[in-house]
């Protein structure tokens, strides 16, 4: 069975096919460690580590490296430590924050189901080391030396002009990319595009020793490095979210191109798409902004606590490449789902071959809505078959197996997950048929009876707000 994957360089879907067979090469841009992560960055988490399940399925766990970065060297970090810790030096602040924030990102992840990558180098682990085929310093001094960049007031900077392709990832020209632009302005720009290698630390700041002065690498530089020092300098497939086609993932190709002498940094370039809220764009002004921590422990959206599968089946169930809309409906329709599923196949014992009806979809660029439905015709197969008969048995084993290469077999299941659950099948059931019949006695001008309904959930801990567009409820904190 072929794997075809979309390949934003080329806009088209290439029949995938690795460099080396028994060592597969992946790249995901990851965190920047100085908050908690939000719902959008679990979608690259989440696509990603399906990805990685899939090629671990074709070529075997020990024949694929997984590498996601790690960026621990930041403004906004420094922003961040300087605030929560004042009174600290800022570079033991920074480590507090990014050593705190690292943690919680993992935390946060592995709820969703996600594998651990292969490896998962710290940025700051790259600026400078001798027992790695490069690093951030060393690359910089090649693009100089290539003359691909140039040193201007303590600064380096990549000469973009020196590019000819240029913008190619985005497909954008560079007249068009200087007049969309917002760009730093700088004196000591040649050119307007022009962007950082390397820059002078402020005092405190921190500060590494360089052939310029001391400093800091700019952000693009960090992932030319990491992945060259650990994948090496062409390799299979470049992962993020939409977001980062331009100016980052451009930025990328420029240095390790230009760096390398590689008509290629990476054979594939995947992206995912955006993610709204209820229709909108998510922002803190909007006030919609939603951590995955919020979703797994408060009631903050849709009026409910999530489990880190449901949360994942949720983005599943759109392609990777399409826009996502984060709504309460599609996480209760998930819940319903991973419910259903795995209390199918409970403790199924045996090893075999990845259903087609998932295995198919999949390897058509990640088709996860496709393998969802091949999901639920597995599970009506089981459904429909005698409780004990050797047939339900490998029924349920096939089930089990389509939920694993997705990530949405809860091993056990989990006692938790079901009692939870069924908890708030229980309480959305209640709950909404009171509002039903507290709506019909206001309808009726009921108020005694409305009051009385009221009153009733708000001893079931539920609080009612009431508006134009209708009625909506939560759990009291």
């Amino acid at each position: 069975m072929e794997l075809r994957l979309y390949d934003t360089l080329t806009r088209e879907k290439r029949p995938f096919q690795p460099l080396d067979p028994n060592r597969v090469r992946l790249y995901v841009c990851g965190p920047t460690v100085y908050d908690f992560a939000h719902i959008g960055n679990a979608r690259p988490a989440i696509v990603f580590d399906v990805l990685f399940r899939l090629l671990r399925h074709r070529y075997g766990a020990e024949h694929v490296t997984y590498v996601r970065n790690i960026t621990d060297v930041d403004d906004k970090i420094n922003a961040r430590a300087a605030q929560e810790h004042p009174s600290l030096p800022l570079n033991e602040a920074i480590r507090l924050v990014t050593e705190k924030t690292e943690r919680q990102y993992h935390e946060d992840v592995d709820a969703l189901g996600c594998l651990r990558p292969t490896i998962e180098p710290r940025a700051t682990e790259f600026v400078n080391r001798n027992d790695t085929p490069m690093d951030m310093v060393r690359l910089i001094g090649r693009l100089i030396a290539a003359q691909h960049a140039y040193v201007a007031e303590g600064h380096v900077l990549f000469d973009v002009s020196s590019m000819p392709d240029y913008g190619k990832l985005a497909r954008r020209s560079l007249d068009d990319m200087i007049a969309g632009a917002r760009v730093e302005v700088a004196p000591y720009k040649r050119n307007p595009m022009d962007f950082v290698l390397w820059k002078p630390s402020k005092p405190g700041e921190p500060a590494w020793p360089s052939p310029w002065g001391m400093g800091r690498p700019g952000w693009h530089v960090e992932c030319s490095a990491m992945s060259a020092a650990l994948l090496g300098e062409t390799f299979d497939i470049h992962g993020g979210g939409i977001d980062l086609v331009f100016p980052h993932h451009e930025n990328e190709i420029a240095q390790s191109r230009c760096a390398f002498h590689t008509p290629v940094m990476a054979n594939y370039w995947m992206h995912n798409g955006f993610l709204q809220v209820e229709g909108r764009k998510m922002a803190k002004s909007e006030g919609n902004f939603i951590t995955i921590r919020e979703l797994l422990e408060t009631t903050a959206f849709g009026r409910q606590k999530w489990h880190g599968r449901v949360l994942r089946l949720a983005m599943l169930m759109t392609h990777y490449r399409q826009p996502i809309d984060w709504t309460a409906d599609r996480l209760f329709a998930a819940r319903s789902s991973i419910y259903d599923w795995n209390m199918l196949c409970l403790d199924v014992p045996g090893d075999a071959a990845i259903p087609s009806e998932v295995l198919e979809p999949l390897c058509d660029d990640l088709n996860t809505p496709a393998a969802i439905a091949g999901i639920h015709k597995l599970a009506r197969a089981v459904e429909q078959l005698p409780p004990i008969s050797p047939d339900r048995l490998r029924a349920a084993l096939n089930l089990r197996l389509a939920l694993e290469v997705l990530g949405l077999y809860e091993p056990g299941p989990s006692v938790e997950l079901l009692k939870q659950d069924v908890r708030d099948r229980v309480l959305d059931s209640q709950v909404n048929s009171l509002i039903a019949a507290r709506n019909a006695a206001r309808k009726a001008k009921n108020f005694k009876e409305a009051d009385r309904i009221r009153d009733e959930l708000k001893a079931m801990g539920v609080v009612l707000t009431d508006s134009k567009e209708g009625t909506t409820w939560e759990i009291a904190r």
